[in-house]
């Protein structure tokens, strides 16, 4: 994870921050955020009758699931203001549901800084455009613009 001081923020904005690491979306995975999320759909827990009545050729992962592995897929990436006490998930400007994540493949995230901005001192926002890649497929499978809050202390 790039540490970075305040007065180096402004040059990196525009730039990709980073690329993660592949990580695999599984069928574990999905039944378990169906379990917590109460959302039991076919296309995501029953693996024959999706490959039966769904042109995925199998289940899919939640669209929630994909967006909420940000967290993950961040840790390595993105930056990390010097000083910083804790960092918060402050929101989305825009997120968008591309390309469905098919259980087993793999997925990971490419980080752009848009924008830094100190909101109040000590007070970071940082907002992140993120594109989320499906290995071997063309079409990502989500684009959000992503803030988090960095406090320093």
């Amino acid at each position: 994870m790039p540490v970075l001081k305040k007065d180096e923020l402004a040059a990196k904005i525009g730039q990709e921050i980073g690329v993660s690491d592949w990580t695999q979306i599984t069928q574990e995975q999905i039944n378990t955020f169906a379990k917590v999320t109460d959302d039991h759909q076919f296309i995501h827990i029953d693996p024959e009758r999706a490959a039966r009545e769904t042109p995925f050729g199998g289940t899919i992962a939640h669209g929630f699931l994909t967006l909420s592995m940000l967290s993950s897929l961040a840790a390595d990436t993105t930056l990390v203001i010097d000083g910083i006490v804790m960092g918060i998930n402050y929101g989305f400007e825009k997120v968008r549901f591309l390309t469905p994540v098919r259980a087993g493949k793999k997925i990971r995230g490419r980080f752009k800084l848009a924008d830094a901005v100190e909101r109040n001192p000590g007070q970071w926002m940082l907002k992140y455009d993120v594109t989320v890649e499906i290995e071997g497929e063309d079409k990502p499978a989500l684009m959000a613009q992503w803030l988090t809050l960095q406090i320093l202390g």
